[in-house]
Formats: structure tokens, C-alpha cells, sequence
């Protein structure tokens, strides 16, 4: 029997969704974006254990949310792979969608958050011996990241049917998945023993951030021309202006962590004076990304309020509340320790209770949606029940 037989003459698993939702349909109708909740999920697992007097004791909290994470990413890859198999015509309209291709970026996003995990919680319960597995995950990583971050604008360019007024901060998802690559690449490299892999994984992690921040960059300003223009996008599309803080957070994290990393790296091929450039340039630039986020931050506060008080119904697009704030928040704890200034640490200890806030609204909203069988839906088909 091949698989796809096998697949299609299983038992109804999810049958209990809801009578929208059968196992066949979860299948024909699972869509990448539900990735974000693995992204969401790692970014908290991730927090968790650096808050300010607290964090030993939510460690083990952080450690189950990770597992919790790994779960959640080998059942959509599952479910995803299963689509391709069975749907192959189907899934693949994907690519002429001018939204739903762009959630594409939140899977290796999703790897990203795992990956980080194995270096802060993998370590201490599995010992050193994961950490060939891991960079041998890491390079997985970054070749869907770079895939994503030019691919998809490829069929921007080419396929999709897009004007100024219909732009969202979604663009933005297939593009940092190359410096969320980078960052991971930036926090791997003190665990790799061999002194040439450490160089490679960092001369990398620094491409994967010119890959992908100047670009994202570019994004955020064109963001703004149309917000100027068009004003705010629908209710529906509320989420996406969190996504703005995606891109200026990893990318602050990026340089910060790479920049810890230089000098050591550095030194070992006779580069010590760049090494140690390299430092202070990490720092300077997550400071400055830092103080562009403080921006946007403001900004998605203030829209959200506007947009509460119409009324903002839900989708997995809620998701886009959490990752973009959780690796703002890193980035935050990060240039504390760096500086020795306590009180980064403090504001990214306030961010974090709204960061675990947040997640806990958006996933027992997630369980309902699935259990009901309304998430599953796919923009991309034309569906009729």
C-alpha cells in the first residue's frame, strides 16, 4: 500500500472537530500559517527563564513549552506533508496567493525557535552530543530561509496581483526568516567545539542578516507610506501590525549575539581587531534597532486600541501578537546583560507577562477554533461544505 493510500484509508482522527472538519478535509485544508502558533510558543518557552529574579524558577515552565513547540511543528509538518501528498494540485496554488504564500517564512521561523531551544534547554538534558544534530538542523534552517526570503518575492514580482492599498506587514514574513536564521546561527556557535565550523556558522549568520534586514527595512518604509495613504488595513489584518517589531528585534538580537561571539571566533583565524569591532558595532546596532522598536511598539499599541474598539475578530493571524513581541523582548534582555543595565531587564520583564498574556488568549482561542474545525481554512481553494 503507498502512502497515500494509507493516508487516505486512515481512521477519522478528527472527526470530534466539528462536522466541518473531517481528517480528509483538516488535511485538504492546512495551510502553513498555523506554524506561527510553533513560533509563538518557542519565543515564550525561550522568555520565560530570563526574567528578572523569577526566571530559574519558570525554567522547567520554558522547558514544557518547548517540548510543547516540538510537538506542535512535527504534527503540522505532518499534516503539511500530507496535503502535498494528497492535495498536491491544491497545495500548490499556494504560490499564486499574495497572502497565504507569504506564511511559507513562519516554518522555518518555527525551526528557528527549536533550534534556540536545544542550545538554552537541550543541553542540560541531553548533554553536549545534540550539537551535531542541531547544526546539521541549523543548515536545514537556513537553506529554507534563503529559499523563502528570495522565492517569494520572486513570485511577487512575477504572479501575484498586488496594489499599495492592499500591502500588510505579511510581507515581511518570508524575508526575516533568513535573519531569524542568522540570530539561531549567532546563539549555536559558542556550543560548537571545532573552531572552523564556529567560523563558518558566523560569517553565515552574518550574511543571513544582510540577507534579510536592509530588505525588511525597505518593507517597514514602504509600511508606512501606505498606512499614510490607506490608513489601517481591515480588522482582520489587525495582528500584522505587531509584525513590524519581527524584523527590528531579530535583527537587534542578531547583531547583539553575533557581536558577543566575534571577538573569540575572530581571534582564533588572527582577526582579533575585527572581532573586536565587531563587538562594539553588535552592540551600537542592537541599541539603535532597539530604540527603532520602542517606535513601533508604541505605534502597534495605540492601532490595537483603535482596532478594540470595533472589534477584532479572531484567526490564527492572532499568532502575529506573539513571536514579533517575544524576540523584541530577547533582544531586550540581551542588551541588559551586555550593558550591565538593569533596567533593560526590568522592561523586558513587563513585556514578558504581556508576551505570556497574549499567548494564553491566542492559544485557548486556537484549541477552541481547531476543535470547532473554523481554522481550517484555506484561502487558496475554493471550498464548499
Amino acid at each position: 500500500m503507498t502512502l497515500s493510500n494509507a493516508i487516505k484509508k486512515s481512521p477519522d482522527i478528527f472527526a470530534t472537530f466539528g462536522k466541518r472538519c473531517g481528517s480528509r478535509e483538516v488535511i485538504r485544508q492546512f495551510t502553513p500559517n498555523w506554524f506561527a502558533a510553533t513560533m509563538g510558543t518557542g519565543i515564550l518557552a525561550l522568555t520565560l527563564p530570563q526574567m528578572s529574579g523569577i526566571g530559574p524558577l519558570l525554567r522547567p515552565v520554558g522547558e514544557g513549552l518547548w517540548f510543547v513547540t516540538i510537538g506542535l511543528f512535527l504534527l503540522f509538518s505532518a499534516l503539511y506533508a500530507a496535503r502535498w501528498i494528497l492535495y498536491g494540485q491544491e497545495a500548490r496554488r499556494i504560490f499564486g496567493h499574495s497572502v497565504a504564500s507569504m506564511f511559507i517564512g513562519t516554518i522555518p521561523m518555527g525551526l528557528a525557535t527549536i533550534i534556540n531551544g536545544c542550545c538554552v534547554f537541550g543541553l542540560s538534558l541531553f548533554g553536549s552530543s545534540i550539537i551535531p544534530a542541531v547544526q546539521a538542523l541549523w543548515w536545514v534552517d537556513v537553506v529554507m530561509a534563503l529559499a523563502c526570503g528570495v522565492g517569494i518575492p520572486y513570485l511577487m514580482f512575477t504572479r501575484h496581483q498586488i496594489s499599495l492599498d492592499s500591502m500588510t506587514a505579511v510581507w515581511l514574513l518570508p524575508v526575516v526568516a533568513a535573519e531569524v536564521a542568522g540570530a539561531t546561527g549567532g546563539l549555536l556557535v559558542p556550543h560548537l567545539a571545532d573552531a572552523n565550523a564556529g567560523f563558518v556558522v558566523l560569517i553565515t549568520s552574518y550574511v543571513l542578516w544582510a540577507y534579510s534586514v536592509p530588505i525588511a527595512l525597505s518593507i517597514l518604509a514602504i509600511l508606512i507610506l501606505r498606512m499614510a495613504l490607506h490608513k489601517l488595513p481591515h480588522e482582520s489584518m489587525a495582528a500584522s501590525c505587531w509584525l513590524a517589531l519581527g524584523p527590528v528585534g531579530t535583527g537587534a538580537l542578531g547583531m547583539l549575539v553575533m557581536g558577543e561571539d566575534a571577538p573569540a571566533v575572530f581571534a582564533a583565524h588572527g582577526l582579533a581587531r575585527i572581532g573586536v569591532i565587531a563587538q562594539g558595532v553588535g552592540v551600537m546596532a542592537g541599541l539603535v534597532l532597539w530604540g527603532l522598536g520602542v517606535w513601533w511598539l508604541v505605534l502597534a499599541l495605540l492601532i490595537t486600541g483603535r482596532y478594540l474598539r470595533s472589534g477584532i475578530p479572531f484567526n490564527l493571524g492572532w499568532w502575529g501578537y506573539t513571536f514579533p513581541l517575544g524576540v523584541y523582548v530577547a533582544a531586550t534582555y540581551r542588551l541588559g546583560l551586555m550593558l550591565h543595565l538593569a533596567v533593560f531587564g526590568y522592561i523586558a520583564t513587563v513585556l514578558t507577562l504581556v508576551l505570556a498574556f497574549l499567548w494564553l488568549v491566542v492559544a485557548c482561542r486556537t484549541l477552541a477554533g481547531a476543535w470547532k474545525g473554523d481554522l481550517f481554512v484555506s484561502p487558496c481553494i475554493a471550498t464548499r461544505m
